[in-house]
């Protein structure tokens, strides 16, 4: 008989919930993929912005209390999927109601897009600050294609041979070596008393620099269930998230903003690859910036998938990130505040919305599986009003009041409007039985 070999595809995670037996990952391991996800050139750059308009010391204080105040949102997200074993946007259906859902799962698609896109932009420029221009104008592009490439081989095994295979036993420890080093040399640097010591110029008002930290964490919540649905109890998936992206999105932002001021060059990249064995460093967090295109890739496909659940994963693994190559090419970096912005302005008062609800159905005993299913609703309109009025509220204050800061108030209004809707939805009723029929 002729020897046949059977290649077995690796079992695909879609809408349903993940069995008790798969969710096995621990506390630590979400420390690690949190950590890892918070580490990125992205977040470099993004730390960059913070100056010279904030001075260095008044960036970590900002980059600590945004990285706390996001990744508190960013783990209370997260409980839903821990609890219930189920992706981020299907665990908006009863909230927004199942058709209600579609509009954030499409705006998180093209966020995830949009992620897609940049990290393998980044990741293109840094490869080709490494290898020079071997290929002329064509060198990005082809660092763009090799990344895209792997990006979607990681996407395609899916979250947890990539957190215990890939992350745990290679990317983390690469990148947390780089890291320190890179921190290491730029705080050791002649002057850097000096420089701590430097007021910024006060073009960037505080609270506005708060909602771009905030964003970065934020970005994170449309997908965070997708992982940690996987999570071995609620407890660890939360204290695993918070505590691992605490520390890695202060750092970063802090190291960010530190790298342009003590390197006096306005690129994140060309400050880290002038330092001692600073390709080498580079290289290193290359290896682990694959992780974050994996998460955007992985989570726009099973974001899809809760509008089109038979459309199989490894195929919208391949479209995502072909269209992800295309725009890595074309789209310019200029736009990236004003992404992270908008991404705040569209899920921050979602979240609000999203943990009320959440803290609602808890009081009443909590939700049966069937309610994100069969038994959710098509659309709920208060819900979707609460959403709405905290996105208008969000970017009228980023465009006419910026030093007040967006996120911490929009989040507020969408909460406490859902509030009063369901109490004065609870009240009505008792209003009308307590009346005597005429």
């Amino acid at each position: 008989m002729p020897l046949r070999l059977r290649i077995r595809a690796p079992p695909e995670w879609g809408i349903e919930p993940v069995p008790k037996e798969h969710r096995i990952l621990r506390g630590i391991d979400f420390f690690v993929l949190w950590s890892s996800l918070g580490v990125g050139l992205l977040v470099l750059v993004a730390g960059s912005l913070l100056v010279p308009g904030l001075g260095l010391l008044e960036a970590l204080a900002i980059s600590l209390a945004g990285s706390v105040v996001g990744s508190l949102m960013l783990a209370s997200a997260g409980l839903v999927g821990s609890r219930y074993g189920i992706p981020t946007m299907v665990s908006l259906r009863p909230v927004l109601g199942i058709i209600g859902s579609f509009p954030p799962t499409a705006l998180n698609v093209l966020q995830l897009i949009g992620w897609t896109a940049f990290e393998l932009m980044i990741m293109g420029r840094a490869a080709s600050s490494i290898s020079g221009q071997f290929l002329g104008e064509y060198t990005h592009a082809f660092w763009v294609i090799i990344f895209a490439a792997w990006c979607a081989g990681l996407a395609i095994g899916g979250p947890l041979v990539f957190v215990r295979k890939w992350l745990e036993r290679v990317a983390i420890w690469l990148v947390y070596f780089s890291a320190i080093w890179i921190t290491v040399q730029v705080f050791s640097s002649p002057g850097i008393w000096e420089t701590l010591a430097r007021p910024g110029d006060g073009s960037l008002p505080l609270l506005l620099a708060l909602d771009l930290v905030i964003a970065m964490p934020i970005s994170w919540w449309p997908l965070i269930s997708d992982y940690n649905r996987f999570s071995s109890t609620v407890r660890a998936g939360f204290i695993g998230t918070l505590l691992g992206y605490v520390v890695v999105n202060t750092w970063f932002y802090f190291l960010g903003a530190a790298l342009i001021l003590v390197m006096g060059v306005q690129d994140v990249i060309s400050s880290i690859a002038i330092l001692l064995f600073g390709n080498l460093a580079l290289l290193f967090i290359l290896v682990d910036e694959t992780d974050n295109c994996f998460a955007d890739i992985y989570s726009a496909a099973v974001s899809i998938q809760n509008i089109a659940p038979k459309i199989r994963q490894w195929k919208l693994v391949i479209a995502i990130t072909t269209i992800g190559a295309i725009l890595a090419v074309t789209l310019p970096l200029a736009q990236y505040e004003w992404f992270l912005l908008m991404i705040g302005g569209l899920f921050v008062p979602l979240l609000g919305v999203l943990v009320t609800d959440y803290l609602f159905s808890m009081r009443h005993g909590g939700l049966e599986i069937s309610a994100f299913y069969e038994g959710a609703p098509k659309i709920r309109p208060s819900s979707m009003i609460a959403w709405i009025a905290g996105i208008i509220f969000y970017f009228l204050i980023v465009n006419l009041y910026p030093s007040i800061g967006a996120s911490l108030l929009s989040f507020a209004l969408s909460a406490g409007l859902l509030t009063m809707i369901k109490a004065f939805k609870a009240v009505v009723p008792r209003v009308f039985m307590m009346t005597p029929s005429l």
